[in-house]
């Protein structure tokens, strides 16, 4: 007869097993994320003059730059900066 204690505690998540599932996520999404970018390059080359797809670009900016200042413990501004440096 089988333990149910000993059963839950198998199937009980690590910290580390939560952190590696979720980063592997996160990689797979950014891959999802760059061919969904070339392919919405695509339809915003056919369509130039709508500004719809500019706009999705700036929404998904602002949603990484959010991101980005989650993860980094930075505040916005910083994320936003940095940027501004760059270009």
């Amino acid at each position: 007869m089988k333990n149910a204690a000993n059963d839950a505690s198998q199937t009980q998540r690590t910290a580390t097993s939560a952190y590696a599932a979720a980063r592997n996520d996160i990689a797979r999404l950014l891959d999802v994320l760059d061919m969904e970018l070339a392919k919405h390059d695509e339809r915003a080359k056919a369509d130039a003059k709508n500004w719809g797809f500019a706009g999705n670009l700036q929404k998904l900016r602002c949603d990484l730059v959010d991101a980005v200042a989650f993860i980094a413990g930075m505040d916005r501004n910083e994320v936003e900066a940095f940027l501004d440096d760059a270009a």
